[in-house]
């Protein structure tokens, strides 16, 4: 036999209500108890009582003390993992200014090799060098020079 469709609105009589809210509290409870038995997993439930001064706790005071704790722990600990969404954008600013800055690099260091072929046979330097571009253009002179040096002993031995 199926229920009626319950209307979800305030009930106004005191005993059904007070009625209702222990079979639902019960329901809720029993709820918890088998999503920790057959998921195999650490839950608890409070609930405040406004009909008594008790306040209903699953499945023990100590032991939902024990798992809020070891949550306010594990939350500390996972701090890095948590993302809202101002963390979330800012890591993505953070990574795509890394990967310009490493797209620069290469492009620096391809246009330095270019002016360096352009220079081996031509025998003219680019117009107006600075100085920071001859600065490359020597450094990467010499990594070639060093990798040429090091095959080469490689290959001797």
């Amino acid at each position: 036999m199926t229920r009626k469709k319950v209307t979800l609105a305030y009930i106004t009589d005191q005993s059904a209500r007070k009625a209702t809210f222990k079979k639902r509290q019960k329901g809720i409870m029993k709820k918890v108890s088998e999503l920790t038995t057959l998921c195999g997993i650490q839950a608890c439930a409070m609930i405040w009582n406004p009909f008594d001064a008790q306040t209903e706790v699953w499945p023990d005071p100590e032991g939902a003390k024990q798992l809020i704790k070891r949550y306010q722990e594990t939350s500390l600990k996972d701090e890095t993992k948590n993302l809202n969404q101002e963390s979330f954008t800012r890591q993505r600013i953070t990574k795509a200014k890394d990967q310009l800055n490493k797209l620069r690099k290469e492009n620096r260091e391809k246009g330095t090799a270019q002016a360096i072929m352009q220079y081996t046979q031509t025998r003219k330097l680019p117009e107006n060098p600075t100085i920071t571009d001859l600065k490359d253009m020597d450094t990467l002179v010499e990594k070639y020079l060093t990798d040429i040096n090091n095959k080469m002993a490689a290959l001797g031995s």
